[in-house]
Protein backbone atom coordinates (compact mmCIF):
# COMPACT_ATOMS: atom_id res chain seq x y z
CA UNK A 1 0.00 0.00 0.00
CA UNK A 2 3.28 2.47 0.48
CA UNK A 3 4.09 2.13 -2.58
CA UNK A 4 0.62 2.86 -4.21
CA UNK A 5 0.50 5.91 -2.10
CA UNK A 6 3.90 7.38 -2.96
CA UNK A 7 2.54 6.42 -7.04
CA UNK A 8 -0.13 9.02 -6.23
CA UNK A 9 2.50 11.68 -5.19
CA UNK A 10 3.34 11.53 -8.63
CA UNK A 11 -0.19 13.29 -9.60
CA UNK A 12 0.39 16.07 -7.30
CA UNK A 13 1.60 18.35 -9.82
CA UNK A 14 -1.24 17.73 -11.48
CA UNK A 15 -3.72 17.96 -9.32
CA UNK A 16 -5.97 20.48 -11.83
CA UNK A 17 -5.72 17.77 -14.84
CA UNK A 18 -7.18 14.72 -12.23
CA UNK A 19 -9.84 16.82 -10.94
CA UNK A 20 -11.15 18.11 -14.60
CA UNK A 21 -10.39 14.58 -15.84
CA UNK A 22 -12.49 12.84 -12.89
CA UNK A 23 -15.12 15.38 -13.49
CA UNK A 24 -15.51 14.92 -17.09
CA UNK A 25 -15.91 11.19 -16.07
CA UNK A 26 -18.51 11.67 -13.57
CA UNK A 27 -20.48 14.22 -16.03
CA UNK A 28 -20.30 11.64 -18.80
CA UNK A 29 -21.08 8.80 -16.60
CA UNK A 30 -24.00 10.70 -15.53
CA UNK A 31 -24.86 10.44 -19.47
CA UNK A 32 -24.39 7.01 -19.64
CA UNK A 33 -26.67 6.26 -16.41
CA UNK A 34 -29.31 8.72 -17.99
CA UNK A 35 -30.26 6.16 -20.88
CA UNK A 36 -31.21 3.38 -19.86
CA UNK A 37 -34.05 5.43 -17.88
CA UNK A 38 -34.52 7.41 -20.87
CA UNK A 39 -34.75 3.78 -22.97
CA UNK A 40 -37.10 2.82 -20.05
CA UNK A 41 -39.24 5.48 -20.40
CA UNK A 42 -39.49 4.88 -23.90
CA UNK A 43 -40.37 1.84 -24.19
CA UNK A 44 -43.94 2.74 -22.14
CA UNK A 45 -44.02 5.62 -24.49
CA UNK A 46 -44.13 2.88 -27.12
CA UNK A 47 -46.70 1.06 -25.25
CA UNK A 48 -48.67 4.07 -24.29
CA UNK A 49 -48.78 5.37 -28.22
CA UNK A 50 -47.41 8.40 -27.11
CA UNK A 51 -45.40 9.86 -29.81
CA UNK A 52 -44.29 13.32 -28.84
CA UNK A 53 -43.53 11.71 -25.54
CA UNK A 54 -41.39 9.04 -27.65
CA UNK A 55 -39.95 11.75 -29.88
CA UNK A 56 -38.73 13.90 -26.82
CA UNK A 57 -37.20 10.94 -25.28
CA UNK A 58 -35.17 9.90 -28.54
CA UNK A 59 -33.56 13.17 -28.37
CA UNK A 60 -32.93 12.88 -24.96
CA UNK A 61 -30.89 10.00 -25.35
CA UNK A 62 -29.41 11.46 -28.42
CA UNK A 63 -28.22 14.59 -26.29
CA UNK A 64 -27.29 12.54 -23.29
CA UNK A 65 -25.30 10.28 -26.39
CA UNK A 66 -23.89 12.90 -27.29
CA UNK A 67 -23.05 14.98 -24.31
CA UNK A 68 -21.04 11.37 -23.08
CA UNK A 69 -18.87 11.35 -26.38
CA UNK A 70 -17.94 15.08 -26.26
CA UNK A 71 -16.77 15.14 -22.46
CA UNK A 72 -15.12 10.95 -23.52
CA UNK A 73 -12.80 13.10 -25.79
CA UNK A 74 -12.38 15.68 -23.58
CA UNK A 75 -11.30 13.41 -20.66
CA UNK A 76 -8.80 11.36 -22.87
CA UNK A 77 -7.09 14.33 -23.94
CA UNK A 78 -6.64 15.68 -20.24
CA UNK A 79 -5.35 12.10 -19.19
CA UNK A 80 -3.32 12.22 -21.69
CA UNK A 81 -1.80 15.08 -20.61
CA UNK A 82 -1.50 14.00 -17.46
CA UNK A 83 -0.12 10.66 -18.30
CA UNK A 84 2.29 12.16 -20.19
CA UNK A 85 3.28 14.77 -18.02
CA UNK A 86 3.81 11.85 -14.88
CA UNK A 87 6.07 10.20 -16.93
CA UNK A 88 8.10 13.39 -18.53
CA UNK A 89 8.98 14.08 -14.41
CA UNK A 90 9.28 10.30 -13.70
CA UNK A 91 11.85 9.65 -16.43
CA UNK A 92 13.69 13.52 -15.47
CA UNK A 93 13.65 12.97 -11.95
CA UNK A 94 15.10 9.57 -12.25
CA UNK A 95 18.37 10.26 -14.40
CA UNK A 96 18.77 13.71 -12.31
CA UNK A 97 18.70 11.19 -9.31
CA UNK A 98 21.08 8.38 -11.01
CA UNK A 99 23.53 11.69 -11.90
CA UNK A 100 23.91 12.43 -8.18
CA UNK A 101 24.86 8.80 -7.07
CA UNK A 102 28.57 8.02 -7.02
CA UNK A 103 30.62 6.16 -9.13
CA UNK A 104 30.77 3.06 -6.91
CA UNK A 105 26.79 2.46 -7.18
CA UNK A 106 27.16 2.09 -11.32
CA UNK A 107 30.44 -0.19 -10.97
CA UNK A 108 28.09 -2.75 -8.80
CA UNK A 109 24.89 -2.09 -11.49
CA UNK A 110 24.00 -3.77 -14.63
CA UNK A 111 23.24 -0.91 -17.96
CA UNK A 112 20.62 -3.29 -18.67
CA UNK A 113 18.85 -3.27 -15.53
CA UNK A 114 18.84 0.76 -15.23
CA UNK A 115 17.71 1.08 -18.80
CA UNK A 116 14.95 -1.21 -17.84
CA UNK A 117 13.78 0.47 -14.92
CA UNK A 118 14.07 3.76 -17.02
CA UNK A 119 11.73 2.58 -19.94
CA UNK A 120 9.60 -0.62 -19.17
CA UNK A 121 8.94 0.02 -15.38
CA UNK A 122 8.18 3.77 -15.62
CA UNK A 123 6.07 3.05 -18.49
CA UNK A 124 3.74 0.64 -17.11
CA UNK A 125 3.89 3.54 -13.89
CA UNK A 126 2.75 6.12 -16.15
CA UNK A 127 0.12 4.39 -17.88
CA UNK A 128 -1.59 3.54 -14.41
CA UNK A 129 -1.68 6.78 -13.28
CA UNK A 130 -2.39 8.52 -16.45
CA UNK A 131 -5.16 6.23 -17.22
CA UNK A 132 -5.67 3.23 -15.41
CA UNK A 133 -6.35 5.33 -11.96
CA UNK A 134 -9.21 7.56 -14.03
CA UNK A 135 -10.65 4.45 -15.42
CA UNK A 136 -10.64 2.10 -12.12
CA UNK A 137 -12.38 5.37 -10.36
CA UNK A 138 -14.74 5.99 -13.31
CA UNK A 139 -15.54 2.25 -12.88
CA UNK A 140 -16.04 2.39 -9.51
CA UNK A 141 -18.25 5.61 -10.14
CA UNK A 142 -20.32 4.13 -12.37
CA UNK A 143 -21.01 1.09 -10.16
CA UNK A 144 -21.68 3.66 -7.52
CA UNK A 145 -24.50 5.94 -9.81
CA UNK A 146 -26.07 2.54 -11.36
CA UNK A 147 -26.71 1.50 -8.21
CA UNK A 148 -27.60 4.27 -6.85
CA UNK A 149 -30.61 4.32 -10.11
CA UNK A 150 -31.66 0.79 -9.32
CA UNK A 151 -31.98 1.24 -5.49
CA UNK A 152 -34.42 4.26 -6.53
CA UNK A 153 -36.28 2.11 -9.56
CA UNK A 154 -36.80 -0.99 -6.97
CA UNK A 155 -34.89 -1.72 -3.90
CA UNK A 156 -35.39 -5.11 -3.57
CA UNK A 157 -35.10 -6.04 -7.16
CA UNK A 158 -31.37 -4.15 -6.59
CA UNK A 159 -30.03 -6.10 -3.55
CA UNK A 160 -30.53 -9.37 -5.67
CA UNK A 161 -28.69 -7.59 -8.67
CA UNK A 162 -25.91 -6.25 -6.90
CA UNK A 163 -25.22 -9.86 -4.87
CA UNK A 164 -22.39 -10.71 -6.88
CA UNK A 165 -20.49 -7.45 -5.78
CA UNK A 166 -18.68 -8.11 -2.73
CA UNK A 167 -17.84 -11.64 -4.33
CA UNK A 168 -16.32 -9.24 -7.31
CA UNK A 169 -14.25 -7.68 -4.34
CA UNK A 170 -13.17 -10.91 -2.53
CA UNK A 171 -11.92 -12.26 -5.55
CA UNK A 172 -10.53 -9.14 -6.96
CA UNK A 173 -8.58 -8.28 -3.63
CA UNK A 174 -7.20 -12.17 -3.72
CA UNK A 175 -6.47 -12.02 -7.46
CA UNK A 176 -4.11 -9.15 -6.54
CA UNK A 177 -2.32 -10.46 -3.26
CA UNK A 178 -1.28 -13.76 -5.45
CA UNK A 179 -0.60 -12.11 -8.88
CA UNK A 180 1.31 -9.09 -7.26
CA UNK A 181 4.35 -11.13 -6.37
CA UNK A 182 4.21 -12.65 -9.90
CA UNK A 183 4.41 -9.73 -11.46
CA UNK A 184 7.35 -8.35 -9.50
CA UNK A 185 9.41 -10.77 -10.70
CA UNK A 186 8.14 -10.79 -14.34
CA UNK A 187 9.12 -7.69 -14.41
CA UNK A 188 12.47 -8.59 -12.84
CA UNK A 189 13.41 -11.04 -15.19
CA UNK A 190 12.38 -8.50 -17.76
CA UNK A 191 15.50 -6.21 -16.60
CA UNK A 192 17.51 -9.36 -16.83
CA UNK A 193 16.62 -10.01 -20.39
CA UNK A 194 17.39 -5.90 -21.41
CA UNK A 195 20.71 -6.44 -19.60
CA UNK A 196 22.11 -9.24 -21.94
CA UNK A 197 20.57 -8.05 -25.04
CA UNK A 198 22.41 -4.99 -23.97
CA UNK A 199 25.51 -6.70 -23.11
CA UNK A 200 24.97 -8.78 -26.63
CA UNK A 201 25.28 -5.64 -28.97
CA UNK A 202 27.72 -3.83 -26.41
CA UNK A 203 30.23 -6.95 -26.73
CA UNK A 204 29.40 -7.68 -30.55
CA UNK A 205 32.94 -7.21 -31.54
CA UNK A 206 34.43 -10.01 -28.37
CA UNK A 207 31.29 -12.56 -29.76
CA UNK A 208 32.14 -11.82 -33.21
CA UNK A 209 36.14 -12.03 -33.09
CA UNK A 210 35.53 -15.54 -30.94
CA UNK A 211 33.11 -17.07 -33.52
CA UNK A 212 30.78 -17.51 -29.87
CA UNK A 213 27.71 -16.39 -31.56
CA UNK A 214 25.56 -19.89 -30.96
CA UNK A 215 26.95 -19.42 -27.11
CA UNK A 216 25.02 -16.06 -26.56
CA UNK A 217 22.20 -17.16 -28.01
CA UNK A 218 21.61 -19.87 -26.06
CA UNK A 219 22.26 -17.53 -23.32
CA UNK A 220 19.69 -14.86 -24.35
CA UNK A 221 17.60 -17.58 -25.31
CA UNK A 222 17.54 -19.10 -21.44
CA UNK A 223 17.06 -15.62 -20.53
CA UNK A 224 13.71 -15.15 -22.70
CA UNK A 225 12.79 -18.48 -21.30
CA UNK A 226 12.58 -17.09 -17.60
CA UNK A 227 10.57 -14.63 -19.00
CA UNK A 228 8.18 -16.40 -20.54
CA UNK A 229 7.60 -19.36 -17.61
CA UNK A 230 7.35 -16.25 -15.00
CA UNK A 231 4.76 -14.77 -17.50
CA UNK A 232 3.16 -17.61 -18.17
CA UNK A 233 2.86 -18.42 -14.19
CA UNK A 234 1.32 -14.62 -14.03
CA UNK A 235 -0.64 -15.57 -17.03
CA UNK A 236 -2.29 -18.55 -15.36
CA UNK A 237 -3.53 -16.76 -12.25
CA UNK A 238 -4.83 -14.15 -14.29
CA UNK A 239 -6.73 -16.65 -16.77
CA UNK A 240 -8.35 -18.25 -13.41
CA UNK A 241 -9.31 -14.56 -11.86
CA UNK A 242 -9.90 -12.71 -14.42
CA UNK A 243 -13.13 -14.67 -16.04
CA UNK A 244 -14.01 -15.63 -12.69
CA UNK A 245 -14.37 -11.85 -12.00
CA UNK A 246 -16.89 -11.74 -15.29
CA UNK A 247 -18.95 -14.54 -14.50
CA UNK A 248 -20.16 -13.14 -11.02
CA UNK A 249 -22.21 -10.45 -12.72
CA UNK A 250 -23.93 -12.97 -14.90
CA UNK A 251 -25.38 -14.08 -11.80
CA UNK A 252 -27.30 -10.86 -10.74
CA UNK A 253 -28.38 -10.46 -14.61
CA UNK A 254 -29.52 -14.62 -14.30
CA UNK A 255 -31.49 -13.41 -10.97
CA UNK A 256 -32.79 -10.38 -12.73
CA UNK A 257 -34.64 -11.77 -15.86
CA UNK A 258 -35.82 -14.62 -13.11
CA UNK A 259 -37.43 -12.31 -10.39
CA UNK A 260 -37.89 -9.28 -12.66
CA UNK A 261 -40.02 -11.30 -15.04
CA UNK A 262 -41.99 -12.71 -12.53
CA UNK A 263 -42.78 -8.86 -11.49
CA UNK A 264 -43.73 -7.92 -14.65
CA UNK A 265 -46.21 -10.96 -15.02
CA UNK A 266 -47.58 -9.81 -11.73
CA UNK A 267 -48.01 -6.30 -12.75
CA UNK A 268 -45.92 -4.85 -10.41
CA UNK A 269 -43.32 -3.61 -12.76
CA UNK A 270 -43.72 -1.99 -15.77
CA UNK A 271 -42.43 -3.48 -19.16
CA UNK A 272 -39.96 0.16 -19.21
CA UNK A 273 -39.02 -0.08 -15.48
CA UNK A 274 -37.56 -3.97 -16.30
CA UNK A 275 -36.01 -3.03 -19.55
CA UNK A 276 -34.35 0.35 -17.58
CA UNK A 277 -33.41 -2.22 -15.03
CA UNK A 278 -31.89 -4.85 -17.38
CA UNK A 279 -30.08 -2.13 -19.11
CA UNK A 280 -28.75 -0.29 -15.79
CA UNK A 281 -27.70 -4.01 -14.82
CA UNK A 282 -25.77 -4.44 -18.41
CA UNK A 283 -23.89 -1.50 -17.82
CA UNK A 284 -22.66 -2.30 -14.94
CA UNK A 285 -21.48 -5.86 -15.65
CA UNK A 286 -18.67 -4.11 -18.01
CA UNK A 287 -16.95 -2.00 -14.88
CA UNK A 288 -17.25 -5.36 -12.66
CA UNK A 289 -15.53 -7.81 -15.73
CA UNK A 290 -13.10 -4.81 -16.50
CA UNK A 291 -12.38 -4.66 -12.42
CA UNK A 292 -9.92 -7.46 -13.32
CA UNK A 293 -8.46 -5.59 -15.84
CA UNK A 294 -7.58 -2.39 -13.60
CA UNK A 295 -6.38 -4.60 -10.88
CA UNK A 296 -4.32 -5.79 -12.89
CA UNK A 297 -2.79 -2.93 -14.16
CA UNK A 298 -2.78 -1.67 -10.40
CA UNK A 299 -0.08 -4.06 -9.51
CA UNK A 300 1.82 -3.98 -12.77
CA UNK A 301 2.08 -0.37 -11.67
CA UNK A 302 3.45 -1.06 -8.32
CA UNK A 303 5.58 -3.66 -9.21
CA UNK A 304 7.13 -1.35 -11.69
CA UNK A 305 6.58 1.19 -8.87
CA UNK A 306 8.42 -0.77 -5.87
CA UNK A 307 11.52 -1.27 -8.38
CA UNK A 308 11.86 2.33 -9.66
CA UNK A 309 11.49 3.11 -5.60
CA UNK A 310 14.66 1.02 -5.13
CA UNK A 311 16.85 3.40 -7.24
CA UNK A 312 14.87 6.62 -6.30
CA UNK A 313 15.81 5.67 -2.37
CA UNK A 314 19.30 4.68 -2.90
CA UNK A 315 20.45 8.03 -1.16
CA UNK A 316 23.99 8.76 -2.39
CA UNK A 317 26.59 7.99 -0.51
CA UNK A 318 29.14 10.26 -1.10
CA UNK A 319 26.74 13.57 -0.24
CA UNK A 320 27.41 16.92 -1.03
CA UNK A 321 26.47 19.69 1.65
CA UNK A 322 24.14 22.65 -0.17
CA UNK A 323 26.06 25.31 0.75
CA UNK A 324 29.13 23.83 -0.37
CA UNK A 325 32.05 26.12 -1.56
CA UNK A 326 33.33 26.22 -5.00
CA UNK A 327 37.31 25.00 -5.04
CA UNK A 328 39.81 27.75 -4.09
CA UNK A 329 41.76 29.40 -6.80
CA UNK A 330 45.31 27.57 -7.11
CA UNK A 331 47.97 26.42 -9.06
CA UNK A 332 47.28 22.70 -8.60
CA UNK A 333 49.02 21.31 -5.53
CA UNK A 334 47.61 18.19 -4.64
CA UNK A 335 47.77 16.30 -0.82
CA UNK A 336 47.01 12.94 0.49
CA UNK A 337 47.08 11.70 4.27
CA UNK A 338 47.11 8.84 5.65
CA UNK A 339 45.21 7.90 2.75
CA UNK A 340 42.61 4.19 2.70
CA UNK A 341 40.54 3.34 0.63
CA UNK A 342 38.46 0.21 -0.57
CA UNK A 343 36.22 -0.38 -3.04
CA UNK A 344 32.80 -1.62 -2.39
CA UNK A 345 32.40 -4.88 -1.83
CA UNK A 346 36.33 -5.76 -1.70
CA UNK A 347 38.03 -7.50 1.34
CA UNK A 348 41.02 -5.71 1.05
CA UNK A 349 41.91 -2.16 0.54
CA UNK A 350 43.02 -0.42 -2.74
CA UNK A 351 45.32 2.55 -1.23
CA UNK A 352 46.87 2.02 2.44
CA UNK A 353 47.92 4.75 4.38
CA UNK A 354 48.87 6.51 1.36
CA UNK A 355 51.01 9.99 1.96
CA UNK A 356 51.60 12.00 -0.88
CA UNK A 357 52.24 16.14 -1.59
CA UNK A 358 52.85 16.89 -4.99
CA UNK A 359 54.26 20.23 -5.64
CA UNK A 360 51.97 22.95 -7.92
CA UNK A 361 53.14 22.37 -11.61
CA UNK A 362 54.86 19.35 -10.61
CA UNK A 363 54.80 16.28 -13.15
CA UNK A 364 54.37 12.70 -11.48
CA UNK A 365 54.41 9.18 -12.53
CA UNK A 366 53.10 6.82 -11.31
CA UNK A 367 54.37 2.85 -11.62
CA UNK A 368 53.61 -0.16 -10.40
CA UNK A 369 52.43 -3.59 -10.52
CA UNK A 370 48.35 -4.37 -12.07
CA UNK A 371 46.59 -3.44 -8.97
CA UNK A 372 49.02 -1.28 -7.60
CA UNK A 373 46.94 1.43 -6.80
CA UNK A 374 47.42 3.87 -9.34
CA UNK A 375 44.24 4.37 -10.85
CA UNK A 376 42.63 4.49 -7.43
CA UNK A 377 44.49 7.09 -6.55
CA UNK A 378 44.13 9.21 -9.28
CA UNK A 379 40.03 8.54 -9.05
CA UNK A 380 40.49 10.31 -5.62
CA UNK A 381 41.57 13.63 -7.19
CA UNK A 382 38.42 13.80 -8.39
CA UNK A 383 36.31 12.69 -5.74
CA UNK A 384 34.96 9.87 -8.32
CA UNK A 385 34.67 7.91 -4.87
CA UNK A 386 35.36 8.54 -1.19
CA UNK A 387 38.76 7.37 1.06
CA UNK A 388 38.40 5.15 4.42
CA UNK A 389 40.26 7.40 6.42
CA UNK A 390 42.82 10.39 6.24
CA UNK A 391 41.85 13.13 3.53
CA UNK A 392 42.53 14.61 0.23
CA UNK A 393 43.53 18.00 -0.57
CA UNK A 394 43.46 20.17 -3.59
CA UNK A 395 44.94 23.21 -3.13
CA UNK A 396 44.86 23.08 0.51
CA UNK A 397 40.78 22.00 0.02
CA UNK A 398 39.14 18.63 1.27
CA UNK A 399 37.97 17.40 -1.72
CA UNK A 400 35.02 16.06 0.32
CA UNK A 401 34.12 19.40 1.35
CA UNK A 402 34.08 21.55 -1.62
CA UNK A 403 31.44 21.52 -4.48
CA UNK A 404 32.39 18.42 -6.76
CA UNK A 405 31.30 20.08 -10.02
CA UNK A 406 33.98 22.87 -9.24
CA UNK A 407 36.38 20.78 -8.73
CA UNK A 408 36.18 18.38 -11.73
CA UNK A 409 36.21 21.32 -13.74
CA UNK A 410 39.65 22.17 -12.43
CA UNK A 411 40.75 18.53 -13.42
CA UNK A 412 41.04 16.41 -16.77
CA UNK A 413 41.10 13.00 -17.15
CA UNK A 414 42.31 11.20 -20.20
CA UNK A 415 42.12 7.37 -19.66
CA UNK A 416 43.56 4.05 -21.68
CA UNK A 417 39.91 3.82 -22.85
CA UNK A 418 38.15 6.59 -23.98
CA UNK A 419 34.91 7.14 -24.25
CA UNK A 420 33.55 9.44 -27.02
CA UNK A 421 29.70 10.79 -27.81
CA UNK A 422 27.63 9.59 -30.50
CA UNK A 423 28.12 13.01 -31.61
CA UNK A 424 30.39 15.29 -34.09
CA UNK A 425 33.81 15.82 -33.24
CA UNK A 426 33.83 19.28 -32.11
CA UNK A 427 30.99 18.61 -29.87
CA UNK A 428 33.02 15.83 -28.50
CA UNK A 429 36.09 17.50 -27.77
CA UNK A 430 34.20 20.56 -26.55
CA UNK A 431 32.69 18.30 -24.61
CA UNK A 432 33.89 19.79 -21.49
CA UNK A 433 33.67 23.55 -22.34
CA UNK A 434 30.47 23.67 -24.37
CA UNK A 435 30.77 27.33 -25.34
CA UNK A 436 34.47 26.70 -26.63
CA UNK A 437 35.04 28.44 -29.94
CA UNK A 438 36.02 26.36 -33.32
CA UNK A 439 39.21 28.03 -32.91
CA UNK A 440 40.05 26.58 -29.42
CA UNK A 441 38.44 22.64 -30.95
CA UNK A 442 41.02 23.30 -33.69
CA UNK A 443 43.97 24.79 -31.38
CA UNK A 444 43.92 21.87 -28.66
CA UNK A 445 43.46 19.31 -31.82
CA UNK A 446 46.92 20.23 -33.17
CA UNK A 447 48.46 20.16 -29.86
CA UNK A 448 47.26 16.21 -29.38
CA UNK A 449 48.37 15.29 -32.83
CA UNK A 450 44.53 14.74 -33.94
CA UNK A 451 44.17 17.95 -36.94
CA UNK A 452 45.67 16.03 -39.58
CA UNK A 453 43.06 12.55 -39.04
CA UNK A 454 39.99 15.21 -38.62
CA UNK A 455 40.73 17.38 -41.82
CA UNK A 456 40.48 13.48 -43.32
CA UNK A 457 37.12 12.96 -42.28
CA UNK A 458 33.77 13.12 -44.57
CA UNK A 459 32.69 16.38 -42.62
CA UNK A 460 35.57 17.61 -40.71
CA UNK A 461 34.90 18.70 -37.38
CA UNK A 462 31.07 18.27 -37.81
CA UNK A 463 31.87 14.26 -38.60
CA UNK A 464 29.32 11.88 -36.64
CA UNK A 465 31.03 9.73 -34.49
CA UNK A 466 29.36 6.48 -34.24
CA UNK A 467 28.32 4.76 -30.81
CA UNK A 468 31.42 5.05 -28.18
CA UNK A 469 33.71 6.17 -31.05
CA UNK A 470 33.97 2.89 -32.54
CA UNK A 471 34.34 4.14 -36.15
CA UNK A 472 37.48 5.18 -35.65
CA UNK A 473 40.64 3.40 -34.40
CA UNK A 474 41.80 3.54 -30.51
CA UNK A 475 44.86 5.97 -31.15
CA UNK A 476 42.72 8.56 -33.25
CA UNK A 477 39.95 8.25 -29.55
CA UNK A 478 42.92 8.64 -27.74
CA UNK A 479 43.76 11.88 -28.97
CA UNK A 480 40.49 13.16 -29.18
CA UNK A 481 39.71 12.29 -25.97
CA UNK A 482 43.51 14.50 -25.17
CA UNK A 483 42.22 16.89 -26.80
CA UNK A 484 39.09 17.22 -24.87
CA UNK A 485 41.21 17.93 -22.01
CA UNK A 486 43.08 20.21 -22.81
CA UNK A 487 39.89 21.95 -24.04
CA UNK A 488 38.99 22.27 -20.35
CA UNK A 489 42.18 24.14 -19.63
CA UNK A 490 42.81 22.36 -16.04
CA UNK A 491 45.18 22.88 -13.60
CA UNK A 492 45.81 19.48 -13.02
CA UNK A 493 45.72 17.03 -15.73
CA UNK A 494 45.37 13.09 -15.23
CA UNK A 495 46.90 10.87 -17.98
CA UNK A 496 46.13 7.16 -17.37
CA UNK A 497 47.80 5.20 -19.44
CA UNK A 498 46.57 7.65 -22.39
CA UNK A 499 49.15 7.03 -24.69
CA UNK A 500 48.70 3.09 -24.97
CA UNK A 501 46.47 2.96 -27.92
CA UNK A 502 49.08 4.45 -30.20
CA UNK A 503 51.79 3.19 -32.43
CA UNK A 504 55.47 4.47 -31.76
CA UNK A 505 55.91 7.40 -34.16
CA UNK A 506 52.18 8.74 -33.13
CA UNK A 507 53.01 8.46 -28.99
CA UNK A 508 56.41 10.55 -30.04
CA UNK A 509 54.17 13.10 -31.49
CA UNK A 510 51.63 13.22 -28.56
CA UNK A 511 54.47 13.23 -25.96
CA UNK A 512 55.82 16.23 -28.30
CA UNK A 513 52.61 18.05 -27.25
CA UNK A 514 51.95 17.14 -23.81
CA UNK A 515 55.32 18.49 -22.55
CA UNK A 516 54.06 21.92 -24.34
CA UNK A 517 50.46 21.17 -22.56
CA UNK A 518 52.13 20.12 -19.15
CA UNK A 519 53.76 23.25 -18.25
CA UNK A 520 52.22 25.07 -15.94
CA UNK A 521 49.81 21.84 -14.95
CA UNK A 522 50.39 19.64 -12.33
CA UNK A 523 50.21 16.36 -14.36
CA UNK A 524 49.61 12.55 -12.76
CA UNK A 525 50.78 9.89 -15.35
CA UNK A 526 49.37 6.34 -14.69
CA UNK A 527 52.18 4.59 -16.90
CA UNK A 528 52.11 0.82 -18.08
CA UNK A 529 54.63 1.60 -20.71
CA UNK A 530 58.14 2.80 -19.45
CA UNK A 531 58.56 4.83 -22.52
CA UNK A 532 55.71 7.30 -21.18
CA UNK A 533 57.79 7.92 -17.69
CA UNK A 534 60.14 10.37 -19.27
CA UNK A 535 57.48 13.01 -19.55
CA UNK A 536 57.66 13.37 -15.72
CA UNK A 537 60.46 14.64 -13.65
CA UNK A 538 58.90 12.72 -10.17
CA UNK A 539 58.20 9.26 -9.67
CA UNK A 540 56.36 6.96 -7.61
CA UNK A 541 56.24 3.37 -7.12
CA UNK A 542 53.05 1.89 -5.62
CA UNK A 543 53.15 -1.63 -4.53
CA UNK A 544 49.60 -3.61 -2.89
CA UNK A 545 47.85 0.12 -2.24
CA UNK A 546 51.60 1.59 -0.50
CA UNK A 547 54.04 3.91 -1.74
CA UNK A 548 57.44 1.90 -2.16
CA UNK A 549 59.33 4.49 -3.15
CA UNK A 550 59.96 7.44 -5.09
CA UNK A 551 62.43 9.85 -6.64
CA UNK A 552 63.75 10.07 -10.44
CA UNK A 553 64.53 6.82 -12.58
CA UNK A 554 68.34 7.23 -12.07
CA UNK A 555 67.23 8.03 -7.82
CA UNK A 556 65.03 4.95 -8.07
CA UNK A 557 67.35 2.51 -10.15
CA UNK A 558 69.96 2.43 -7.04
CA UNK A 559 67.22 2.51 -4.33
CA UNK A 560 64.25 0.55 -5.73
CA UNK A 561 64.49 -3.49 -6.37
CA UNK A 562 60.80 -2.95 -7.57
CA UNK A 563 61.29 -0.47 -9.66
CA UNK A 564 64.35 -2.19 -11.13
CA UNK A 565 62.58 -4.98 -11.96
CA UNK A 566 59.67 -2.88 -13.96
CA UNK A 567 62.54 -1.16 -15.90
CA UNK A 568 64.08 -4.85 -16.65
CA UNK A 569 60.84 -5.95 -17.58
CA UNK A 570 60.63 -3.33 -20.04
CA UNK A 571 64.19 -3.89 -22.43
CA UNK A 572 62.84 -2.67 -25.67
CA UNK A 573 62.28 0.59 -23.47
CA UNK A 574 65.02 0.67 -21.43
CA UNK A 575 67.42 2.60 -23.90
CA UNK A 576 64.58 5.33 -23.93
CA UNK A 577 64.17 6.03 -20.48
CA UNK A 578 67.31 5.73 -19.43
CA UNK A 579 68.16 9.05 -21.31
CA UNK A 580 67.69 12.03 -18.83
CA UNK A 581 65.52 14.40 -20.38
CA UNK A 582 67.39 17.55 -21.38
CA UNK A 583 67.11 19.95 -19.05
CA UNK A 584 65.10 22.71 -21.21
CA UNK A 585 62.63 19.96 -21.34
CA UNK A 586 63.06 19.09 -17.57
CA UNK A 587 62.39 23.01 -17.10
CA UNK A 588 59.14 22.96 -18.91
CA UNK A 589 57.64 20.37 -17.22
Amino acid sequence: MSTFVRLLGFLRPYRRGVFWSLSLAAAAIGGTVAIPWLTGRAIDQVKHGDRHGLVIVGIAVAAAGLLRLTLTVARRLIAGRVSLGVEYDLRNGMYAHLQRLELGFFDSQQTGQLMSRATVDLQGVRFFLGYGLVFLLQSALTLALGATAMLVLNPGLAAIALSPVPFVILVGWQFGKRNRPALQEVQQRIAELTAAAEENVSGVRVVKAFARESHQLKRFRHSVARVFDQSMLSTRIRAFYTPLIGFLPSLGLAAILFFGGRQVIRGTLTIGEFTAFYAYLLMLISPMRQLGIFLGMAQRAVASGARVFQILDRAPAMPVAPDAPPLPEGDGRVEMRGVTMTYPGASEPSLRDVDLDVAAGTTVALVGPTASGKTTLVSLILRLYDVDRGQVLVDGADVTRVDPVSLRHAVALVTDDPFLFSASVHENIAYARPDATREEVEAAARRAQADEFIAELPEGYETLIGERGLTLSGGQRQRLAIARALVADPRILILDDATSSVDATTEAEIKQALREVMRGRTTFIVAHRLSTISLAEDIVVLEEGRILARGDHEELLESSELYRAIVEKGMPDQVFLTEKPREAEVAGL
